[in-house]
């Protein structure tokens, strides 16, 4: 090579390398004050996207963490209204015993039906002001609640919490108005598995007819039929239409087989069939069996007969309340095996994000320690080069 001064390749090279390191420790300044090592999608395209992806799994996660929290917290103040809700009935129950026993004149038991009356009141109070937030839990308002406990759009990620059984006001309706002592309209069910779908029911209570149609019921064989009358009575409970006014009961054989149901109203009217003018039955597809007369309705205390009937009109109204606390003690359980199963995913998504996205600080010191040296002998040695073309000036001296 020439010995030229225009033109100095040495500096040049020099300066080249010099910049690509004094690039490199950018890069690695860049990396250990952020602790990430992809901070713009030229750092890894593809270890970006998926990064991202599994950033918003994680905050998924955590939010749905959080939304389980708060169905636990839902159900706790749910549960801890129907802990005193069967603590009135309890009571009720101890009085309406205490008033089957004949040695009550009519001022004891007058006094025993206004105890009872009072707490049929607070049984009312308690459904209307139990609310999480501003949402109604007991009083009928809300049948259900649903709870999204996954990170993901989907049914799969989302837990419901079934209200229908905790309505204090079907609870208070019938103790004010359920009938007592009656039996209620037999239905003989001779091919259960040819039940429809959806059922209507008529009654009429002093003149006024009601007619009330269940919504498609589940037919948790698959829609293969139903495979017992059990099956059919614990779908006719489910409904809300139902169950807010009717209550239902499986009629066995000796043998304990399920072979009807008995229906009975809960305002304590006379429930019709395809016998008497209505074609509920026929609808329902049940066979009508012997009606019975109700008794006149509400808890009543007059005599022993009486108390003992609104003993068993409370018996039923406790073991609603504990069939609703059942399941919601049930669910709380199931969200807080969700919350542990949400964190250990969450945490080992975060580790998987980590892996691509955070900065190993001990491999990029090293890396930043190598190329700030390479930057120092990168400057001498662009001095150095500077130097070279100075014996141009011994050849012109």
């Amino acid at each position: 090579m020439g010995f030229a001064i225009n033109t100095n390749i040495s500096a040049l090279n020099s300066y080249r390398n010099l910049s690509n390191t004094q690039n490199d420790i950018s890069k690695s300044l860049e990396k250990l004050s952020t602790g990430l090592r992809i901070n713009r999608a030229a750092d890894d395209a593809a270890g970006l996207s998926i990064s991202e992806g599994l950033r918003s799994q994680v905050n998924g996660l955590n939010v749905a963490a959080r939304n389980a929290q708060d169905g636990i917290s839902v159900i706790q103040t749910a549960e801890g209204a129907l802990t005193e809700v069967h603590s009135i009935l309890q009571r009720m129950r101890d009085l309406a015993v205490q008033a089957g026993n004949d040695s009550n004149n009519a001022d004891a038991r007058a006094a025993i039906k206004t105890e009872v009356d009072g707490l049929t009141a607070e049984l009312d109070r308690i459904g209307k002001t139990t609310n999480f937030d501003g949402t109604k839990l007991l009083n009928g308002e809300n049948a259900s609640l649903t709870f999204q406990v996954g990170a993901d759009g989907n049914t799969d990620n989302q837990i419901s919490v079934n209200l229908v059984k905790a309505n204090l006001n079907t609870i208070t309706e019938a103790l004010d108005n359920g009938a007592l002592g009656t039996e209620g309209t037999s239905f003989a069910i001779a091919d259960h598995t040819a039940l429809g779908t959806t059922a209507t029911f008529t009654t009429t209570n002093n003149g006024v007819k009601t007619t009330v149609t269940t919504d498609p019921l589940d037919q948790t064989a698959g829609g293969a039929g139903w495979q017992s009358v059990e099956e059919y009575a614990n779908a006719l409970r489910a409904d809300g239409n139902f169950s807010a006014n009717f209550n239902v009961e499986v009629t066995k054989d000796t043998n304990g087989k399920g072979i009807g149901i008995v229906v009975s109203a809960k305002d304590g009217g006379q429930l019709l069939t395809a016998d008497n003018g209505a074609d509920a039955s026929a609808r329902a597809g049940l066979a009508a069996g012997v009606e019975s007369t109700p008794m006149p309705g509400g808890l009543d205390f007059t005599d022993a007969a009486s108390a003992r009937n609104s003993i068993n009109l409370i018996d039923a109204q406790i073991k609603t309340v504990s069939s609703a606390r059942s399941e919601l003690g049930a669910v709380q359980n199931r969200f807080e095996h969700t919350i542990k199963n949400l964190n250990v995913s969450s945490e080992n998504l975060s580790a998987s994000a980590s892996r691509i996205r955070d900065t190993d600080m001990a491999k990029e010191m090293a890396s930043f320690t190598r190329s700030q040296i390479m930057s120092q002998a990168g400057t001498a040695m662009l001095a150095q080069a500077n130097q070279i073309n100075q014996g141009v000036l011994q050849l012109l001296g």
